[in-house]
């Protein structure tokens, strides 16, 4: 059992060491929302959301409160829009007004994000698929707080290469409408490969459509608490350095089972995970880079990155199964650059590109995160990088994402300052040779021979 004496245990870690929540998300099903008649079918997705979620705030602040943990978002996942909206939507404006739906509720109920404008392509697009891909540049730099992911790869049915490369098209007319805020319309936008159902952290949350009609998933972060951690076992061996990580992780997680379990019995919702992620913010101290120079690397991206960042990822992900029998999600390390300022420092010490970001992206739990590259990148060399990383996701078995920045007007050597949690950063170089003869080939990348298991 859970109790209070174990939240105790971890006040140091919350008052001192940036150990937090960072978000309870209630997924929401909008099936029962369809209609073939857009207002309708807009009517009832708000009502929908409004009542499922109008004490999700209170509670998550009435817990933290209690509790004495930090509970840093309060978030709402959907069903994919793209299903929800087929049989209303008969053009891109059409889900465009969804979206202003989704960021008219997610405002009135008062939560931070909500995420799920989304579409399932991995083996194919249907007409909605499309129409709402070719929707997102409008619907994001119309919006506030609405997220939006395509998953385009899978290791069961390989990789949308037509998919792929659409989306080089979208990021960069994303880029070019929000161009005013350093186009931070693409920092709402996720690529994903092998994409969990019940992720609760943003940009890539959806409400996956084997889930409940409704489901609590808790997200925690502590990068600063498995730092400090680890600064008291410095010089030690692999085995002392593993089960230190291995036993930080476990206390974690318990809090946030603890967090899941009472929003879910006082919202009256089940409980869905925990995913115990890494997730750093800008804040000094709350860095997976500097978990890594602990390890023993001068910086992030210098030899033995790899090999620590494995290590890192699978000794969380040990410890959080031990803690919580529902451990989902992405739960593992984040490597997102401008949220993380041991990330960014190795970017202007020029320990870290861009190919080292791709390598560490095989162990760790997502990908090519947050990433501000030239404005002037071309869409083939972001449908590149794209089907780059779905292949490492689709031929390991893993989730992969890439959430790419081309920031309009800016290049290496300028930075730029998405504020909050989204931080700041350089822009990165990005390779130069073309790959445009690869992804305008169309057509689907077979799946790889180990997924044929039946």
């Amino acid at each position: 059992m859970i109790n209070i004496s174990e939240v105790s245990e971890t006040n140091e870690m919350i008052e001192k060491e940036n150990l937090d929540v960072r978000t309870i998300t209630m997924g929401i099903s909008l099936f029962d929302c369809i209609d073939t008649d857009l207002n309708a079918l807009n009517e009832k997705i708000y009502n929908k959301i409004h009542e499922s979620a109008k004490d999700l705030v209170k509670t998550g602040e009435e817990i933290s409160k209690e509790f004495g943990i930090p509970i840093v978002n309060k978030r709402i996942s959907v069903t994919p829009i793209a299903l929800i909206g087929a049989s209303a939507c008969k053009t891109p404006s059409d889900f465009v007004t969804i979206a202003k739906t989704l960021d008219r509720a997610a405002k009135d109920v008062g939560i931070n994000f909500l995420g799920g404008y989304s579409a399932l392509v991995s083996k194919g697009m249907t007409t909605a698929d499309k129409l709402l891909i070719e929707s997102i540049p409008e619907a994001l730099s119309s919006t506030d707080v609405v997220c939006s992911s395509v998953n385009v790869g899978s290791t069961k049915t390989g990789i949308n290469m037509d998919a792929i490369r659409l989306l080089g098209d979208i990021i960069i007319e994303t880029a070019e409408k929000t161009k005013d805020t350093d186009s931070s319309g693409c920092t709402k936008l996720v690529i994903f490969c092998n994409a969990p159902d019940d992720n609760p952290f943003m940009a890539g949350a959806f409400h996956g459509v084997t889930e409940a009609d409704r489901i609590i998933n808790v997200g925690v972060s502590g990068p600063g608490v498995v730092k400090t951690a680890l600064e008291k076992v410095r010089g030690e061996n692999f085995e002392v350095l593993c089960e230190t990580i291995k036993k930080t992780a476990f206390k974690v997680t318990r809090v946030g089972q603890l967090v899941a379990k009472e929003a879910s019995e006082r919202l009256g919702v089940p409980f869905g995970i925990v995913d115990l992620s890494l997730a750093p913010t800008p804040a000094i101290g709350d860095s997976v880079a500097d978990i890594l120079h602990e390890i023993g690397v001068e910086h992030a991206g210098a030899p033995g990155t790899t090999a620590a960042l494995a290590l890192l990822n699978d000794q969380v992900k040990k410890g959080g199964a031990m803690a919580s029998s529902y451990v989902g999600g992405l739960s593992g390390a984040f490597i997102p650059v401008s949220e993380d300022q041991g990330m960014i420092n190795a970017v202007n010490a020029g320990a870290l590109t861009l190919e080292k970001l791709e390598a560490m992206t095989c162990v760790c739990s997502v990908g090519l995160d947050m990433i501000a590259i030239p404005g002037d990148t071309k869409a083939t060399t972001l449908a590149g990088i794209i089907a780059d990383e779905m292949a490492i996701g689709m031929i390991n078995q893993k989730t992969t994402a890439v959430r790419l920045i081309p920031v309009i007007g800016k290049t290496v050597g300028d930075t730029v300052d998405f504020g909050g949690l989204l931080g700041f950063g350089p822009i990165m170089p990005v390779n130069k040779f073309d790959c445009a003869a690869f992804v305008d080939r169309g057509g689907r990348i077979p799946a790889p021979i180990h997924s044929f298991k039946n």
